[in-house]
């Protein structure tokens, strides 16, 4: 099956609609045109894979694009990586080598369409729970997802999504890809601060955020409240505390929860904005999510770009699923706490420590230990100017916790090891 390329019919749609920041969909379309241009004179083609190491903004966005007009698979660098560390590419593209000139370059056909079953794009996943492992997304893969999202929040007809994700990571680049199937705008920031978000969100027009718990929170600890244009702060990358749900309803903020991977595109289940229930929501209508007998979340449908028996990919996250169908993620499989034969989901612990007005943000993690085989520890980020010692914290706890939950200690630290999509590196602590 073929569909119109997306680009294309966007700037022949609404040549003069801003495609990324300030960029129009006309001017995005011919820049990647001499993209395509330069990229096929260093042998670029079909099927070849075309390196991405550029930071977020609008080089990296037109030669993404330049990349699809030549049916070549793009493959995302992360800047953070060494050059031994990096996936290999049949060509590059970097700041020493970038895509400029190419208008007296011989001209590259303009793509009929997007065959659906092909590889677009090589993502690798965000190595929370080891190394990093790419994962081919179909224009299928991309073309559900989007469909998928845009039934779960709607789609704004005027919408501009602000993307304060790392282009490398799948969060980020569905906000691309997205914003092209739609032809709606996106906003992209080389990275998220606090500060610039901020103006951003009173003062450009941003209909739609995607953040992670972590950014949410200095948000709002930053002032955030009532932003004008939002109609839905989309928060991923990991659980969200009550606490937070909380303060961010408080300050007029419509978050909507989300639980995706990268093996599904991004989205699995997503709540509808100003959703206010603890969980991550339903399946997008086009996935379906169930529950192994172990607790593992299993997803299937056209947004998977592999699947296992029956369809069915193992995510190696585990949750539930409600009477309504609406999925809670308790953690991943592997960090399960076994602590004197009782299972421990170190975000439930982290939920009740973000209750406590000292603390910033926790992480639960396990340590060996002689007697119960693990051992419950915590490390906590205390607020700016807040104390608290490990007693109070651990007293907290016990309020509202099974015993065997507790923690048998908790350390403080400075800042959490977080990948650069702000999931946090459990195996880091």
């Amino acid at each position: 099956m073929r569909v119109d390329a997306w680009l294309p019919r966007a700037a022949r749609a609404h040549p003069a609609r801003p495609a990324l920041n300030d960029l129009t969909y006309r001017e995005l379309d011919a820049a990647a045109d001499r993209a395509a241009r330069v990229l096929a004179a260093r042998g670029a083609g079909s099927g070849c894979r075309v390196a991405l190491a550029l930071p977020p903004g609008e080089a990296f966005a037109v030669a993404l694009h330049a990349t699809q007009r030549l049916g070549a698979l793009a493959v995302p660098i992360d800047l953070r990586l060494t050059a031994g560390e990096r996936p290999a590419g049949d060509v590059t593209v970097d700041e020493r080598h970038p895509l400029e000139g190419g208008a007296d370059l011989p001209p590259v056909p303009a793509p009929s369409g997007h065959e659906v079953g092909r590889p677009a794009i090589l993502v690798h996943t965000s190595g929370t729970s080891g190394a990093p492992k790419p994962v081919a997304l179909t224009y299928g893969n991309w073309l559900w997802s989007a469909l998928g999202s845009g039934v779960a929040l709607g789609v704004a007809r005027e919408e501009r999504w602000l993307c304060t994700l790392p282009l490398s990571h799948v969060g980020g680049l569905s906000i691309l890809m997205r914003s092209a199937i739609y032809a709606t705008t996106a906003l992209v920031h080389a990275r998220f601060e606090t500060d610039r978000v901020l103006h951003a969100l009173r003062h450009d027009g941003v209909t739609v955020v995607s953040l992670v718990p972590t950014t949410l929170a200095r948000l709002l600890d930053a002032g955030l409240r009532d932003p004008p244009a939002l109609r839905c702060a989309l928060i991923g990358g990991g659980p969200v505390a009550p606490e937070l749900l909380r303060r961010a309803r408080d300050a007029g903020v419509p978050v909507a929860q989300t639980y995706g991977l990268t093996e599904a595109c991004s989205q699995v289940t997503t709540a509808r904005p100003g959703d206010e229930q603890p969980d991550a929501g339903p399946p997008l209508f086009c996935t379906r999510v169930r529950i192994a007998g172990d607790g593992e979340i299993l997803a299937a449908g056209p947004t998977l770009a592999s699947a296992g028996p029956g369809g069915w990919h193992p995510t190696g996250d585990v949750g539930e699923l409600d009477g309504d169908g609406r999925l809670r993620v308790t953690g991943r499989k592997a960090d399960t706490i076994v602590t004197g034969g009782e299972n421990v989901a170190p975000t439930e612990v982290e939920a009740v420590l973000a209750e406590h007005p000292a603390v910033a943000e926790a992480a639960v993690h396990a340590r060996p230990d002689p007697d119960w085989g693990e051992a419950v520890v915590a490390t906590v980020v205390l607020r700016d100017g807040m104390r608290a010692d490990p007693a109070d914290l651990l007293a907290h706890c016990a309020a509202r916790l099974a015993r065997f939950k507790v923690p048998k200690d908790v350390r403080f630290a400075a800042a959490l090891p977080r990948t650069r999509s702000g999931k946090l590196l459990r195996r880091a602590l």
